[in-house]
């Protein structure tokens, strides 16, 4: 939402203080100026792109557009499920393989809708379990090996946030050369009056003008705000880890909640009463499943 309600100040600021100086906002329509500029500039990301990143472009714009940083809910409903999770494994490890190898059909995971979405947080907790049910872990190696698989996520997700970046940081070369091609249409009107030389000039230079506002004014702030995103959605993964090393260390279900707790960024960190409380309800409600 924030997104969209800076692009139309953005749009109010510039083209509202354009026409309060009396500025005509019909000059500035040019279609065909966009094409030029935008659809190369689509075509070149599609060059210098794979189709796993186009995907991941695509993905982290929809985020961007529709999501919200984690909230304090998505981060306790992650909490408690580590919390039962734990318990389980403390209880029986056995009994912990159903849950991790069809984590959509477990009662424990269909408790915590927000986690079975989030499907790179569910395979990373999951393969994570896996590994320690198969064949334990120091919590050393164990944590080399939850870093690697964190790095390798977040480089996959930075990409698309990379490659938008680029996008808009040609927009204003490719507005030149919409604006080049206009001067070059204008040579072939010179004969016909001031007006018509004029106007085509306006046309042209509406070309820069387009390049340079879609980059630092729309596609630049867009980038800057999907990377955010990706370092937002990291602290999930992080609580989940802080979690899994606890675990690997032998600390209670309760410890280990509070290990991941401590780690979850202050403006959306549950409390610890809150999250006492919050677990005490879990684990009666798993006993009584």
């Amino acid at each position: 939402m924030l997104v969209i309600i800076g692009g139309i100040f953005v749009c109010a600021c510039v083209f509202g203080a354009y026409a309060s100086h009396g500025g005509n906002l019909g000059v500035l329509w040019q279609p065909v100026e966009v094409i030029i500029i935008v659809g190369s500039g689509l075509g070149a990301t599609i060059i210098s792109s794979s189709p796993a990143v186009l995907k991941e472009i695509l993905h982290q714009i929809k985020l961007t557009l529709s999501g919200k940083p984690p909230t304090k809910a998505e981060y306790t409903e992650v909490l408690l499920l580590m919390y039962e999770i734990i318990k389980t494994a403390k209880g029986n490890p056995l009994s912990l393989e159903a849950h991790v190898e069809k984590p959509e059909a477990s009662e424990i995971f269909k408790r915590y809708p927000s986690v079975i979405k989030n499907h790179h947080v569910l395979h990373f907790l999951c393969d994570t379990l896996k590994v320690q049910i198969s064949a334990p872990m120091s919590p050393y190696d164990l944590e080399d090996l939850m870093d690697k698989d964190i790095e390798s996520i977040h480089a996959a997700e930075m990409k698309a946030a990379a490659q938008v970046g680029k996008f808009g940081d040609a927009m204003p070369g490719l507005g030149i050369v919409a604006a080049v091609l206009g001067i070059v249409q204008t040579m072939g009107k010179l004969t016909m009056g001031k007006e018509v030389i004029g106007h085509s000039v306006a046309a042209a230079l509406v070309g820069t003008f387009l390049g340079i506002l879609v980059s630092y004014g729309f596609v630049g702030p867009l980038a800057a705000r999907i990377e955010l995103g990706i370092n937002d959605s990291a602290g999930i993964f992080n609580s989940v880890k802080i979690a899994l090393l606890a675990f690997a260390k032998d600390c209670s279900p309760k410890v280990c909640v509070e290990f991941a707790r401590r780690s979850i960024p202050p403006e959306v960190r549950p409390t610890f009463e809150e999250v006492d409380k919050a677990t005490s309800g879990a684990g009666k409600s798993a006993a009584a499943a």
